[in-house]
């Protein structure tokens, strides 16, 4: 990058705003963050100037407006490098439900007036209107991951993201597997880890906040899921959810529901 501070951009669409809230729990990194860089566009800290040229765009949410798949044309022509952050940015999140519905009669049965809202009828990753540059998988984002994608591009190298599972988060911590222990169902085996295992260490399974690991073969973790007693409906529910229109996962959800209908 230039000699000049770059500049960056955290922008918003559709989503709850956990994931931009994991650069204000930087904290003391902030600051020391915002002595290396710009940061010209932030409202949740700020700085407003949705238009401004950037190095860096991070950007949280999913498309399910027509204002917002033209918006992040707009933001894609005006940055160097795009960064997705989150669940709904990287695969459409927890919205994205309503993809395998019928959004119109979802509108009907919420909405008193649902002609006056402008909607899309799916909810859609970034990363299927633009080109991205990268990924950070999670719901939210963990702040250390989003701080070292920043740090990697201003030394000028390609940012890395850990695929391990969960599974192998858990061992290193020394945290009980749930599902030898209690014979609990756990997305750990096929979950990208990134929360330290915060499900585990609580004695929970994992939910798969932080989407497919490496090497996920969901068909075979699917058979030692029904081995617990789960339902192909059941199963097919923890595929389809917060990560649900992530390939890996959306793939096998819908194969285990198709395969419930013919039951």
């Amino acid at each position: 990058m230039e000699s000049r501070k770059p500049r960056i951009a955290i922008h918003k669409f559709t989503s709850c705003d956990g994931c931009q809230l994991a650069f204000l729990h930087l904290g003391e990194d902030l600051l020391e963050l915002s002595e290396k860089v710009d940061i010209v566009h932030f409202v949740e800290m700020g700085p407003i100037n949705p238009l401004a040229k950037v190095d860096v765009a991070y950007i949280e949410g999913s498309i399910s407006t027509p204002d917002e798949k033209e918006r992040i044309q707009h933001i894609r022509a005006n940055s160097r490098y795009v960064i997705t952050i989150g669940a709904c940015a990287t695969s459409g999140g927890i919205q994205a439900l309503r993809n395998f519905a019928n959004t119109k009669e979802w509108m009907k049965a919420i909405y008193a007036t649902p002609d006056t809202i402008a909607t899309l009828e799916t909810s859609t990753a970034i990363s299927a209107h633009i080109k991205v540059d990268f990924e950070i998988y999670g719901c939210p984002v963990n702040s250390q991951q989003i701080l070292a994608s920043l740090l990697s591009l201003l030394h000028q190298t390609t940012p890395t993201a850990s695929r391990d599972k969960v599974c192998l988060e858990c061992k290193r911590l020394g945290y009980a597997c749930v599902m030898v222990t209690k014979g609990e169902p756990c997305m750990g085996p096929v979950t990208q880890t990134g929360c330290g295992a915060l499900c585990p260490s609580l004695g929970r399974g994992c939910y798969a906040c932080y989407g497919p690991a490496e090497n996920t073969n969901t068909t075979s973790f699917a058979k030692w899921l029904s081995s617990l007693g789960l339902s192909d409906e059941e199963i097919a529910r923890r595929f389809l959810f917060i990560q649900n229109n992530a390939p890996a996962f959306k793939e096998e959800g819908i194969k285990l529901k198709g395969k419930n209908k013919h039951d």
